[in-house]
C-alpha cells in the first residue's frame, strides 16, 4: 500500500519552528531602524566650546523633514528651557536647515539640544547633542534613552506594518490566483476565506497604523493614540492621506471580493464568465495598483533620486510580490483543503509565478541601485546587508519553486476512475439527505413522540446512514489522493516556499524602515571618520623625528590633558633614541581638523625645563579627529615637522 501524506499539523509545526528561528535570528540582531533623513551638521557643533552664548541653534539635515514649533529644545545645565520654541525654516539652495532662537543672558555651562522630526519617507527621527558656553560643566539633563518610533508603540506599529503587507499579499495574490490560474476555485470555501481574511487583515492593520501614527511620530505614549487632535494632525500629513486613501480603496475592494465569490462563482455560461473575468481582472488590477501606490507615495520611493521613476517601479514590485507569494499561499490552501485541484491550475500558477519573479527581479535591481548606490554601501551599511539577506532568501525561494515545478509534472490529473463515481455519488447523496432531513424533521419529531422508531425506514436514521457512507467514501478518496507521490511532494515543496516567504516579508518590512545605504554612506562621508575619544583620558602620543643634522634624531612625546574639547594643558618632552633627555632651540605645535576645515591652530609652548615644554589653556573647539603637528628645530638650519592624527573627545 502506498504511504499516505503526513498530517498537515505536524508538517506545519515543524516548518513554523524553523520559520520562527529564522525570524528571531533576523529581528533580534537588527538594531532599531533609522530613517531616511539624518542630521548632518549643527551650529554650534556637537561638543563644541564657545566663548559666548549663541543667539540661536541651527540644525542641518540631509533631506526635507517635518518639524513643529516644539521639535527643537535647548536645555540649560539646570534643565530649564533656553530656546523660544519658535522653529524657523532657513532652507535654501538645496540645503535643509532649521533654526531656533535662544533667550539672551544665558549662563555658562553645558547645554543639551534635543530634536525630533518626521522624515520625508514617513519615519520618525530624533537625536540629541551638547555644546558648552565658556567651559564644560555638569548638567542635570539626561539624554533620551528611547529613540523616536521605539518602545511599545513602535513595536505595535511595526507589527501593523508587517500584517498590512501580509494582508495585501493574501488579498491580491489570492484573487489573482482565482482569476488567472483556477477560475473554478472562486466557488471553493477555503480560497474564499483566504482572500477575505487578507482583506480583513489589511483593513485592520491600516486602521491600527492610522490610530498609532500620532504617538509613533510624537510622544511614544500609547494613551495618545486616543487623542483626536493628534489624529487630526496625522490626517494633514502625507502618510495620513495615504492611509485614508488605502481605506477608501479597500472599500471598493470589498465590492470586488463580493462579486468574485458571488456572481462570478455562480456564473456557468462560458461567454458571460469570460467577459466577467476580463472586467474583474481590469478592475481588480486598478484597485491593487492603487493600494500599492499608497505605500509608494509615502515610503522610500517618494524621496531621494528619480522619484518619478521610483514610485511606479515600487508599485510594480509590490504587485509582483503579491502575485507570487499570495498565489503561493492560495495554492498551498488548495492543495491541503480542496480535494480535486487540477494539474492545469498548478501549471497556470507556475507560469504566472515565473512572470512575477521576472518583474520582481528587474524592479528589485533598479531599487537596489537607487537605495544602495555603491558596492561599499552594499556590504558596509545595515540596509545593504539586509538587502543581501533578502536576495539570498529569494534565491532559496526560487530554488524551492523549481522543485515544485518538477512535482507539478507528476501530479495526478484526477481521481482514480473507480473512486470518482463513488465520491460524486456520496456528495450527491449527502446533499439530498440533508435537504430531506431538513424538510421532514418536524414530522419525524412528532412520530418519535408517539412511538419510538427502530426501523431503518426512519428518515433521520436513513439520513445518518447516508452521511456516514458519504464520509467513508470521502475519507477513502482522500487517502488515495494523499497517496499520490506527486501531490505529496508538491505539498511539501509549496509549504517550504510559504515558510521562506514569511521570512521574506519580514525582511521587506524591516527594509522599508531602514535608512537606505546611499543616504547612510553619504551621511558618513559628511561626518568624516572622526570618532570620540574616551572621556577624561589625556591624549598621549609619541612622534619619532629626524631633522637631518647632527644629533637630530629623537622622539617627541605629546600629552594633552584632559584630551577633550575646551581648555587643555599641553606638555611636550623630547628624548634621544637612547632615552636620554634631548633639548632643542625651538618647538612649535599646531592642531588641524581637516574634516571640518578648522585650523591649523598654532600653539607655542613655553620651555619650562631641559627637553620639556608646556602650555596652558590650549582651546580645542570641538571633538573629532585632529591632525597634530610638531615642529622641532635642532640647529639654525636643521628643522622638521612630524604629523599624526589623534582623537580628541
Amino acid at each position: 500500500m502506498p504511504p499516505s501524506a503526513p498530517p498537515f499539523g505536524a508538517a506545519v509545526i515543524r516548518l513554523l519552528l524553523v520559520t520562527t528561528a529564522l525570524l528571531g535570528t533576523l529581528l533580534a540582531g537588527a538594531a532599531p531602524a533609522s530613517a531616511h533623513a539624518a542630521l548632518t551638521g549643527s551650529d554650534p557643533k556637537d561638543g563644541a566650546v564657545v566663548a559666548t552664548a549663541p543667539q540661536h541653534v541651527t540644525l542641518t539635515f540631509s533631506e526635507k523633514i517635518a518639524l513643529g514649533n516644539d521639535s527643537i529644545r535647548v536645555l540649560e545645565p539646570s534643565g530649564k528651557r533656553s530656546d523660544t520654541g519658535e522653529v524657523r525654516d532657513m532652507s535654501a539652495g538645496g540645503v535643509v536647515k532649521y533654526r531656533v532662537p535662544l533667550h539672551a543672558g544665558l549662563p555658562d555651562g553645558t547645554y543639551t539640544v534635543a530634536w525630533q522630526a518626521v522624515s520625508a519617507d514617513s519615519h520618525p527621527i530624533s537625536g540629541a547633542f551638547t555644546f558648552s558656553v565658556g567651559a564644560p560643566s555638569e548638567t542635570t539633563v539626561a539624554l533620551p534613552e528611547q529613540s523616536a518610533g521605539g518602545g511599545l508603540v513602535g513595536a505595535l506599529y511595526g507589527i501593523a506594518r508587517y500584517t498590512a503587507y501580509a494582508g495585501f499579499v493574501l488579498l491580491v495574490g489570492g484573487a489573482a490566483f482565482v482569476l488567472a490560474c483556477w477560475q473554478r476555485g472562486a466557488g471553493e470555501r477555503p480560497l474564499q476565506r483566504l482572500v477575505v481574511r487578507g482583506w480583513i487583515t489589511l483593513t485592520a492593520s491600516t486602521l491600527v497604523m492610522l490610530v498609532l501614527r500620532a504617538p509613533y511620530t510624537g510622544s511614544g505614549k500609547l494613551a495618545d493614540a486616543f487623542d483626536l487632535s493628534g489624529l487630526k494632525a496625522v490626517l494633514e500629513t502625507k502618510t495620513g492621506a495615504s492611509l485614508v486613501s488605502r481605506l477608501l480603496l479597500l472599500g471598493a475592494a470589498a465590492l470586488f471580493v463580493a462579486v468574485l465569490f458571488g456572481a462570478y462563482a455562480k456564473r456557468e455560461d462560458p461567454g458571460e464568465k469570460k467577459d466577467l473575468t476580463f472586467g474583474l481582472a481590469l478592475g481588480g488590477g486598478v484597485l491593487a495598483a492603487g493600494i500599492a501606490a499608497t505605500w509608494a507615495l509615502s515610503e522610500h520611493a517618494s524621496t531621494g533620486i528619480q522619484t518619478g521613476i521610483a514610485m511606479p517601479v515600487d508599485v510594480l514590485h509590490l504587485l509582483a510580490v503579491a502575485t507570487w507569494l499570495g498565489g503561493l499561499a492560495a495554492l498551498l490552501v488548495a492543495l491541503y483543503r480542496v480535494p480535486d485541484i487540477e494539474r492545469g491550475a498548478v501549471r497556470n500558477f507556475s507560469r504566472v509565478a515565473f512572470a512575477g519573479v521576472t518583474v520582481l527581479a528587474s524592479t528589485g535591481l533598479y531599487q537596489s541601485w537607487r537605495q544602495v548606490g555603491s558596492w561599499s554601501a552594499l556590504t558596509g551599511t545595515a540596509y545593504g546587508r539586509l538587502l543581501l539577506v533578502k536576495i539570498g532568501l529569494i534565491t532559496v525561494l526560487v530554488g524551492t519553486a523549481w522543485f515544485s515545478r518538477r512535482w507539478t509534472g507528476r501530479l495526478g490529473e484526477r481521481l482514480p476512475e473507480r473512486l470518482a463515481p463513488e465520491a460524486e455519488a456520496a456528495a450527491t447523496a449527502k446533499e439530498e439527505q440533508t435537504e430531506e432531513t431538513e424538510e421532514r424533521e418536524p414530522q419525524g419529531a412528532q412520530e418519535a413522540q408517539a412511538e419510538p422508531v427502530t426501523v431503518p425506514a426512519d428518515p433521520q436514521r436513513a439520513a445518518q446512514l447516508a452521511r456516514q457512507k458519504a464520509a467513508m467514501t470521502t475519507a477513502r478518496v482522500k487517502r488515495v489522493r494523499d497517496a499520490d507521490p506527486g501531490r505529496l511532494g508538491l505539498r511539501r515543496s509549496v509549504l517550504a516556499e510559504a515558510a521562506v516567504a514569511v521570512v521574506v516579508l519580514a525582511v521587506t518590512t524591516v527594509l522599508t524602515s531602514t535608512e537606505p545605504g546611499r543616504t547612510e554612506e553619504k551621511e558618513a562621508g559628511r561626518s568624516g571618520t572622526a570618532a570620540a575619544a574616551v572621556p577624561d583620558r589625556p591624549v598621549d602620543v609619541r612622534l619619532p623625528f629626524d631633522t637631518g643634522g647632527e644629533d637630530g634624531k629623537g622622539t617627541a612625546r605629546v600629552e594633552l590633558d584632559p584630551g577633550r574639547s575646551g581648555s587643555n594643558a599641553l606638555h611636550v618632552w623630547l628624548e634621544r633614541p637612547n632615552g636620554r633627555v634631548m633639548d632643542a632651540p625651538e618647538l612649535k605645535v599646531a592642531f588641524t581638523n581637516n574634516a571640518e576645515e578648522i585650523g591649523p591652530l598654532p600653539v607655542v609652548p613655553d620651555r619650562i625645563a631641559t627637553g620639556h615644554w608646556s602650555a596652558d589653556g590650549v582651546q580645542i573647539p570641538m571633538p573629532g579627529t585632529w591632525e597634530l603637528e610638531v615642529t622641532v628645530r635642532t640647529s639654525d638650519i636643521d628643522q622638521v615637522t612630524v604629523k599624526k592624527n589623534v582623537k580628541i573627545g
